[in-house]
């Protein structure tokens, strides 16, 4: 799933809120921790995209044709996905 830089946002200062208002962390420069969360969240994306690629490039390279959206090809990329996460150690 691929964030805009507005959602990298929303989501960066919804994570500090919540650190303060349950009071798991206090922030002594909030721009540097927004920014690395947005960091780990634009990392996260792209091993994801990374992923997702190498997942429907293997469907695709099978002998007989998988059409997308059918239940097979949904229960083949469940399968493949995982299996190229633990591949990747995530």
């Amino acid at each position: 799933m691929k964030f805009s830089e507005g959602r990298q946002s929303y989501l960066a200062h919804a994570i500090v809120r919540t650190w303060r208002n349950e009071g798991l962390a206090s922030v002594d420069s909030e721009k540097h921790v927004l920014a690395e969360i947005k960091r780990v969240l634009a990392s996260a994306d792209s091993a994801a995209s990374a992923i997702d690629l190498a997942v429907r490039r293997k469907i695709e390279s099978l002998s007989r044709r998988v059409p997308p959206g059918s239940r097979e090809w949904e229960i083949l990329y469940r399968q493949y996905y995982e299996a190229e996460e633990r591949r990747r150690g995530r």
